[in-house]
């Protein structure tokens, strides 16, 4: 472990702000919530916040990107890679956000070999900021995602006038060679460990109450439970807000766009999530999720049960962002599940 100076870390960031190819993108504050942005200055970093309204995510898989360019010249198609390959510095993220990573690198880079992903995912360095606050509706603590060991180039922890610096990979300790380190005393070791052992879990207001290991097996004790999902499910507006605030919804739409008047188009995809009522429909005009009960069932059942299933993880990581930006006030996945918990308990007196 190393330790930087405040101050030290600042100009370093603004070096690189100048300097490197790379945007840099970091936690700001917007007037109304935290968010991702390009920085100016390392001064407009706010790494005192509790969650961003969407999850570094859209950096690696933007919500629009044309994936491919082609032209049709006499019949003959010339296809050429469109999507940016660049990566970006960004600075900030929460250790629930470097899991939800962590999830995406198993499905777009060693499941589905993405390569517009891949190329974004391994030309970026992630630093991520061990937490200061919580937001009121998240519990990553019960998930096992408040903290980290993984899934970062470096990774800050706030000691007042200097941040400890957790060194995750060799390009982790090449961005640090500029700069004026010192390797970290015991008493700061320590202090790390009490800070991510106390401090971090008590952030949080709300909790499972249950072990998240438990989670697929009360799920598909749950799947016939339509009376529970009817009644849930009853006041969504299926507007897919959910969906698209998860930092491990990866589901997207491809389309092909011909330039009007042209021999030429692309095809690019978008964001897409299995809330919105048209994400199931089908040809023939048949949705084999038409009933938005269905919906929600299935949207639990992929992040506790079917991904796990497929590889091994939760697909919640307690963030709490659906349940904040929710409109109608349904998307309360840690209610979810302790409801469903509680049924299971009922079924077994």
């Amino acid at each position: 472990m190393k330790v930087i100076d405040k101050p030290e870390f600042e100009a370093l960031l603004d070096e690189t702000i100048a300097s490197d190819r790379r945007d840099v993108v970091g936690v700001q504050d917007d007037g109304e919530k935290y968010v991702f942005d390009d920085l100016r200055s390392a001064a407009d970093l706010a790494l005192e916040y509790d969650v961003t309204m969407l999850s570094p995510k859209k950096y690696l898989m933007p919500q629009r990107e044309t994936i491919l360019e082609y032209r049709d010249t006499d019949g003959e198609f010339e296809w050429r890679a469109k999507a940016e390959p660049d990566g970006k510095v960004i600075v900030g993220i929460h250790p629930y956000d470097l899991v939800a990573i962590e999830q995406l690198d198993k499905i777009f880079i060693d499941t589905l070999r993405d390569e517009p992903y891949r190329q974004k995912r391994e030309n970026s360095l992630l630093i991520g900021a061990n937490m200061q606050d919580a937001s009121e509706t998240a519990f990553a603590a019960s998930m096992g995602t408040a903290t980290t060991d993984s899934g970062y180039d470096l990774m800050l922890t706030d000691l007042g006038e200097t941040y400890a610096v957790n060194i995750g990979t060799l390009e982790g300790k090449e961005f640090l060679n500029s700069a004026d380190v010192r390797k970290a005393t015991a008493q700061e070791v320590q202090e790390v460990e009490r800070i991510e052992q106390e401090d971090v879990p008590d952030l949080f207001e709300r909790e499972l109450d249950f072990s998240p290991a438990l989670l697929p097996t009360i799920l598909e004790e749950n799947y016939d439970n339509m009376e529970f999902w009817e009644d849930y499910s009853e006041k969504c507006l299926s507007c897919g807000t959910c969906n698209m605030v998860c930092p491990t919804c990866y589901c997207f739409s491809v389309d092909m766009i011909r330039d009007l008047g042209t021999n030429s188009g692309r095809e690019s995809r978008r964001w897409d999530g299995c809330l919105l009522e048209d994400f199931a429909s089908v040809a023939g005009d048949e949705n084999f999720r038409e009933e938005v009960a269905e919906r929600h069932r299935h949207r639990f059942m992929r992040k506790g049960w079917y991904i796990y299933e497929r590889y091994g993880d939760i697909a919640c990581i307690g963030c709490g962002r659906c349940t904040s930006e929710c409109v109608a006030d349904v998307a309360d996945p840690c209610d979810v599940y302790n409801k469903l918990h509680q049924e299971v308990q009922a079924h077994a007196q």
